[in-house]
């Protein structure tokens, strides 16, 4: 894990598009701006969380399997 310090107003880039600033800091307590593309979705831990246990019991209602990766094989004719 890389741990970085920064100050209010300070910011980190994560590869081109992705940039969070410290926005503010009071007690122990941080907060954080995002600026990201739409495409790449921004959760706090916890909600995520909650979306992949919805995501597995949605799938496991409907009683799918975990997909297989697609292997040159399974592509051949028959």
């Amino acid at each position: 894990m890389l741990v970085l310090s920064r100050q209010r107003d300070e910011s980190i880039m994560i590869g081109d598009n992705v940039e969070i600033i410290i926005v503010d800091v009071r007690g122990d307590k941080v907060r954080l701006g995002i600026t990201a593309p739409k495409e790449i979705p921004v959760h706090r831990r916890e909600i995520y969380d909650a979306i992949q246990r919805e995501k597995k019991q949605k799938k496991e209602s409907q009683g799918e399997q975990p997909e297989k990766p697609e292997t040159p094989e399974s592509t051949k004719d028959s």
